[in-house]
């Protein structure tokens, strides 16, 4: 069976043209293939510039009316999807949408004791982020020293020492946590995370005094102040998660029994969180476990944002439609290649494996890697993490 990947090699005039021996010739800044163009037996060029052109144009509409298609049959199948659940993280642990035969619900499950113990639980961020651009731009001597990029801290530490008007803002960050120390108790807070927020409350409020008392500071006192309030961090942590697994994990059980059982095995999720949490994401790691284990892998869908979407149910829809065409098109499209089809149900650009295979390497800057289109093995192929994991599917297997 012919593969894409030797259809694609095959194509390419170096390649032909090494294997037969011959050195290629330059290819024309208009992409013609030579340096010349190419000309009937009287010299004249074979084709007009405007022909050319239109002869293009007429290879670039197939491509479009593709396009238009796929479009259509996305925008018709975006409205259907269901059921379907759209989560947004949020500070107050998220809200969540289901979207069932047209009907749209939105919770806010989470106690508002997860927002609480997280709010204390930023203040040694809060603190800093005033403070960061003051810092010395070179690496401290930390023990972590080594993990910190000196072009990155030259980047966020850009005003320097010298520069005092970090004054005004931390005497004002001050003033919030002095407000909130004092009437802590009336939050009616668990104590264990009522005497935890106290500590942090109260620690931050003592560093901010010295520091603007020295009218100086460095990475070195504040990890010192870092250290002191870390071990209670961990309890609201402790505090938060509980109340986010709670909240989830009841809203997800009253869903199920509206949806019923069938309806639920069936459940698309779609999670959208900013890039830096979309690792492990809180939501979808409680998510996941109450889905169908069956379907999990294909139907919970993590989407990373640089922002807060203004209507994440319209982009759900966009991507989930797109995802699930794809999936039924991998297979009926490429019926005959399961290792191509597994990749256009994937998040793998299919034109990825051959830059690979062509490259012969794994993406690496070493020049003495690359050997040349023809010299191309199946070294990049081997290297490709998609091939790697189809290999083990057939060991496996």
């Amino acid at each position: 069976m012919t593969k894409r990947r030797t259809v694609l090699a095959g194509a390419t005039a170096v390649s032909a043209a090494t294997l037969l021996g011959a050195a290629p010739r330059a290819a024309a800044a208009d992409g013609t293939g030579t340096g010349t163009g190419t000309t009937t037996g009287t010299g004249t060029p074979a084709t007009s510039s405007a022909a050319q052109k239109d002869a293009r144009d007429a290879i670039r509409k197939v491509n479009a009316d593709m396009r238009g298609n796929y479009a259509a049959l996305k925008a018709d199948l975006a409205q259907r999807l269901s059921p379907m659940i759209v989560v947004t993280n949020t500070a107050t642990g998220g809200q969540f949408t289901l979207v069932h035969n047209g009907t749209l619900e939105t919770v806010q499950p989470v106690p508002e004791y997860f927002e609480l113990a997280k709010s204390i639980a930023h203040v040694p961020l809060g603190i800093y982020s005033i403070l960061a651009q003051y810092l010395a731009n070179k690496v401290p001597n930390v023990p972590n020293a080594a993990r910190i990029d000196a072009h990155d801290l030259e980047m966020v530490a850009a005003k320097g020492q010298a520069d005092h008007s970090w004054t005004t803002p931390l005497t004002n960050f001050q003033t919030t946590l002095t407000t909130a120390r004092n009437k802590l108790t009336a939050a009616n807070l668990p104590k264990d995370l009522q005497d935890s927020c106290k500590f942090i409350l109260d620690e931050a409020v003592h560093y901010i005094d010295a520091t603007l008392h020295d009218q100086a500071f460095d990475i070195a006192s504040f990890d010192v102040f870092s250290s002191r309030v870390y071990p209670r961090i961990r309890t609201n942590m402790v505090f938060a998660s509980q109340a986010q697994i709670s909240g989830i994990e009841g809203q997800l059980q009253k869903w199920r029994t509206k949806l019923g059982d069938a309806a639920w095995n069936d459940l698309y999720v779609v999670v959208f969180s900013i890039w830096t949490t979309s690792v492990l994401n809180q939501a979808s790691i409680i998510i996941k476990r109450c889905m169908n284990q069956a379907k999990v892998d294909s139907h919970l869908i993590d989407v990373p944002t640089a922002e807060i979407l203004s209507d994440p149910i319209a982009v759900a829809r966009d991507n989930l439609a797109r995802i699930v065409q794809d999936n039924v098109a991998a297979e009926m499209v490429f019926a005959a290649d399961a290792e191509i089809a597994t990749a256009l149900k994937g998040r793998q650009d299919l034109l990825s494996e051959e830059i690979l295979n062509q490259l012969g390497t794994n993406g690496t800057a070493d020049p003495a890697a690359y050997t040349g289109i023809a010299g191309a093995t199946a070294a990049g192929k081997d290297a490709c993490p998609w091939h790697q994991a189809r290999k083990a599917d057939r060991i496996s297997a």
